[in-house]
């Protein structure tokens, strides 16, 4: 099978192709397009196990803002993302939060947690 990506690993933004199936027990994994080292894992990790990081926000009561924005610590499986997501739609700060607060530690025990990445003061 053949899968074309473009990577997001540096900003190149190489044209990258994994083709899997490939070698004498069919578990080989063939990249080509890549300029870096970088882009040839990322292709592998595509392919075997997607992952990806997630940056929204959160809503916030009696702040100067009415949202925090958040991101994970690490990234999660591609298939979880709704998952997360609803997890972290269903959080309610209080004015204030700080810039690193973990609003979630370890989200659906995927072993990463929501922080905060803006300081939101009381309004």
């Amino acid at each position: 099978m053949v899968r074309e990506f473009t990577c997001i690993m540096c900003p190149l933004g190489c044209d990258l192709r994994a083709e899997t199936g490939q070698g004498a027990d069919g578990n080989d994994i063939i990249v080509t397009g890549n300029t870096c080292k970088k882009g040839m894992e990322y292709a592998v990790q595509e392919v075997t196990d997607p992952q990806r990081n997630i940056a929204t926000s959160v809503l916030v009561t009696g702040g100067e803002l009415p949202l925090a924005s958040v991101r994970l610590t690490r990234p999660v499986p591609k298939n979880r993302i709704f998952d997360v997501m609803g997890e972290i739609r269903s959080q309610k700060l209080t004015a204030p939060v700080k810039a690193g607060q973990v609003v979630i530690a370890d989200v659906l025990g995927l072993g990463s947690d929501v922080i905060v990445t803006k300081t939101v003061n009381a309004g």
